[in-house]
């Protein structure tokens, strides 16, 4: 059983043990420490349970056995205001007599390398790692930490969340050298119960390729870019030192590149024991990799190797399959960035100097994330860290846990930017759409209002002007890695003021909903009365009487589209020049994080679905087909990751797993296959089926784990002839709505004169002449 099983019931009990910190701690970088406690029992309990935090990570063993198969824990939170703690049942590992318990401890997330370069902290939250512990049976307590636990050192002689971890398994003998010492200050109201599912191994890849570099270091590729570890079996001498180097890629001329790492050594060392077959994985790290790069001294041995993925996303719930090959790829590119990238956090990246859980990019990519995977106490644990990091102004941190929180003297202004904070609205109302969580809006709702408040007040009106400067209040990121296109004539980029004005009216619009969800009526008038200002505000102040928008490019059309931003008058002009931004880009995309989600659905509300096709099935650069032909296997921070001609970009931000990009899925979800949740009926007790029908993509064939049971649609085009099948669970009614390009609709047998059909749970077939 995992903690999670556990988690729903844990110990409702007032802490009895103490933080307890090991006197033979070295402080970041240096040897673990672990602590050990003997105790005696007369009868063992069976229901007997451990209940365990530390500060750093941990591991637990009960007479030599592991408790439980997490990973990482105690996970990562706010810890200056959460540190989650787990509970395991233990009865099976206990024993008549003495038995012993050790705690292994790792530097983590606590006090390892956060940030990069200039900003780089260590002891972000703490200098000194610790543990908590104690067991019980029902109301009875065996066992606590306090002042009679001892301490020692531990075989992993160095270990970071970037570094990586160094082993010697020359000393893995533990013995006892100090003492432990309670840390009275440790605040205990800060421990909660573990709030989601814990970090998981996924199944192993074996190595696709093998080769020698120049220097003769074996190369392995496993076929796969992932977040996890290698794990390995060697034999040789004792005392000599094997060495795995990762990376994402192989540069033009097929070396071995992780240069885009930065400062991330995201290194393996492991010393032998020697004396027979070794294995090895590491216990308080994780890299982003493909390649695997094994120095061997001489004489040794490496038996076996293959990478681990690891995640807190092993639940899948989405598919979706057509017959275009690289457009099937896309999906499961998608789907091994969220694994790679929800290993505790949702993070921008899993292998270099970062690792952060960025905002910016979870708001965007959340309503993928909760087709293909579970995700439902994922994001509300992570949305309670966003809630604790946010500033007493309103700002919302760019990435939550925040490392910068009281290191602001080191790492300036690393909050307040629009797009980004705007996930306190956002994430919430995916959870509301996809599992019908009324109380996650109620708990973040109060945030809301003050990070709305925060953003009409950085220009103190319905038009945002955000500064410049990065570390400014107000300073925001606005499309962030927006294409440029040829310096001869550049794609022309949304600007600042635009972007943020856009959001601010999206989240006051969002909030003012939600309040009336939640009954706070008066709350409700007032922000639908300002978001309605806000509009008339961007309408005046990016709009053109011609229908231009200011800054005339794709994001400004897209976002302004999908949002209703332009006037009814005025769209037929708008379709124009938002067809002319994709012309002038020949074809391609011109949209960075915010207008790329955006960006295919507003060209289909338009009535244009063959642009929106041709546009996403494009496959030069940049396109999200041009990264599968170039052999991605997960999404990429940048549509130019890797050139035309085959030379990487500068690897000073340069991620090969980034999952913003694969936002795009929602949009192959909910348009092209159909299947979209209705707020007003959330968690798919109703859905809105109406599929864009794309020739190319045929067929399609979809599926989505809901709440209520699988649902199931599919269409596939004969010439102009479309049939289109959708199965709904009980619990699950649907309205089918076809567009003005449809002809001779027949439901389940029944002819449909107005395009539109109210479809019961259970199976339905349906058939349509395309007419375009």
């Amino acid at each position: 059983m995992s903690a999670q099983d556990l988690a729903a019931a844990p110990l409702n009990l007032p802490w009895v043990a103490r933080m307890v910190r090991p006197q033979t701690d070295c402080g970041v970088g240096e040897r673990a420490p672990f602590v050990r406690q003997t105790f005696t029992l007369d009868v063992v309990p069976a229901d007997a349970e451990l209940r365990i935090s530390a500060q750093g990570l941990y591991r637990c063993f009960i007479n030599g056995q592991r408790v439980g198969q997490d990973l990482l824990t105690p996970g990562w939170t706010s810890y200056q205001d959460r540190l989650s703690f787990q509970t395991y049942p233990v009865g099976s590992l206990l024993k008549s007599g003495e038995n012993t318990i050790d705690i292994w401890l790792g530097d983590g997330w606590h006090r390892s390398q956060m940030l990069w370069k200039k900003i780089a902290l260590t002891n972000t939250w703490g200098d000194r790692l610790g543990a908590i512990a104690e067991i019980r049976s029902g109301q009875s307590l065996l066992l606590a930490t306090d002042a009679t636990w001892l301490s020692g050192l531990l075989p992993i002689t160095k270990n970071g969340i970037y570094l990586g971890e160094e082993y010697d398994a020359r000393e893995e003998v533990l013995s006892i050298t100090g003492a432990c010492t309670v840390d009275e200050t440790f605040p205990l109201a800060t421990l909660i119960p573990h709030e989601t599912s814990a970090v998981q191994e996924l199944a192993p890849l074996s190595p696709t390729r093998h080769f020698f570099d120049a220097e003769s270091r074996s190369v392995y590729d496993f076929g796969q870019n992932i977040g996890g570890y290698v794990a390995f079996t060697v034999e040789g001498p004792r005392g000599a030192t094997v060495v795995v180097q990762h990376a994402e890629i192989l540069d033009a001329n097929g070396v071995f590149d992780n240069t885009n790492y930065r400062t991330a050594r995201a290194e393996l060392h492991y010393t032998l024991q020697g004396g027979g077959q070794e294995r090895y994985r590491p216990h308080f790290t994780f890299q982003g990799f493909r390649y695997a790069r094994v120095t061997l001294p001489a004489g040794v041995r490496l038996l076996t190797i293959e990478a681990v993925p690891i995640s807190s996303a092993t639940r899948r719930t989405g598919w979706l399959h057509t017959g275009h090959t690289l457009v099937n790829r896309l999906v499961e590119n998608t789907a091994w960035s969220q694994r790679g990238n929800f290993i505790e956090v949702p993070t921008d990246c899993p292998q270099r100097d970062e690792r952060l859980g960025w905002t910016g990019d979870a708001q965007v990519f959340a309503p993928t994330a909760c087709f293909l995977f579970e995700s439902h106490s994922f994001w509300v644990k992570w949305l309670r860290d966003v809630m604790a990091d946010q500033r007493a102004d309103g700002a919302i941190a760019h990435f939550s846990p925040d490392p910068t929180r009281g290191h602001e003297d080191v790492a300036k202004g690393f909050f307040g930017s629009t797009g980004w904070g705007d996930a306190i609205c956002l994430v919430p109302w995916t959870l509301w759409t996809h599992y019908g969580d009324r109380a996650i809006l109620q708990e973040t709702y109060p945030a809301m209002r003050r990070w709305i408040d925060f953003v009409w007040s950085i220009s103190d009106g319905p038009i945002v002007q955000p500064p410049r400067q990065w570390g400014e209040r107000g300073f925001t990121f606005g499309d962030w890695l927006q294409p440029g296109g040829p310096t001869e004539k550049p794609v022309p980029t949304l600007g600042d003021d635009a972007a943020a004005t856009v959001y601010l009216y999206l989240s006051t619009a969002l909030t003012a909903r939600i309040a009336g969800l939640l009954g706070h009526e008066a709350d409700a008038a007032l922000l639908a009365e300002r978001a309605a200002q806000i509009k008339t505000a961007f309408q005046h102040e990016f709009i053109a009487p011609s229908g231009r928008l200011v800054y005339d490019d794709q994001s400004s059309y897209a976002l302004a589209i999908v949002h209703d931003l332009i006037p009814p008058a005025l769209l037929p002009a708008a379709r124009r020049h938002f067809k002319a931004t994709i012309a002038r880009a020949e074809g391609r995309i011109g949209t960075g994080f915010i207008g790329t989600p955006a960006l295919l659905p507003a060209l289909v509300k338009l009535g244009e679905p063959e642009l929106a096709a041709a546009v996403f099935l494009q496959e030069e650069v940049p396109g999200w087909l041009y990264q599968v032909k170039r052999g991605a296997t997960t999404i990429w921070e940048r549509w130019d990751a890797i050139r035309a001609d085959g030379s990487v970009f500068d690897p000073a931000m340069n991620s090969y797993n980034h999952y913003a990009y694969g936002a795009v899925c929602q949009w192959l979800f909910e348009g092209v296959a159909g299947l979209k949740p209705d707020p007003e009926q959330p968690a798919f007790r109703h859905v809105l089926l109406s599929p864009v029908i794309i020739p190319a993509l045929s067929p399609v064939q979809a599926a989505h784990d809901s709440l209520n049971g699988r649902i199931e649609v599919g269409w596939s085009v004969d010439g102009d002839a479309v049939r289109y099948e959708a199965t709904l669970p009980p619990g699950c009614t649907g309205t089918l709505q076809l567009g003005a390009d449809h002809a001779d609709l027949m439901v389940d047998g029944q002819a449909v004169a107005t395009g539109r059909a109210d479809l019961a749970p259970g199976p339905h077939q349906i058939t349509f002449r395309l007419v375009r």
